[in-house]
């Protein structure tokens, strides 16, 4: 019997893939959302393909936001922007 892989939306594009596939934004309790690569860090989680244009619609389509229903500040889009443009060159 093959195992099942785990399967996640992503909030950007809205296409189902593998979880890991897609990269994980946490928010935990107290702080502010980041970027979890290794996905283990505790509290709430959306996906987001690792492609900076899925968090471009995210961000325009106010996704995250819903997901994690609190709003998002503009520090936070630009910080997960960074980060994810620094693992894109990384990459590379």
């Amino acid at each position: 019997m093959p195992k099942k892989i785990p399967m996640r939306q992503c909030v950007g594009c809205r296409e189902m893939k593998e979880k890991r596939a897609l990269i994980r934004l946490v928010k935990p309790p107290e702080g502010p959302v980041s970027l979890d690569f290794k996905g283990k860090l505790p509290g709430r989680g959306a996906y987001v393909c690792p492609n900076p244009e899925c968090l471009k619609r995210a961000r325009k389509s106010r996704a995250l936001e819903r997901a994690f229903s609190s709003l998002i500040m503009d520090e936070v889009w630009e910080g997960l922007e960074a980060q994810m443009k620094e693992v894109e060159s990384d990459g590379k």
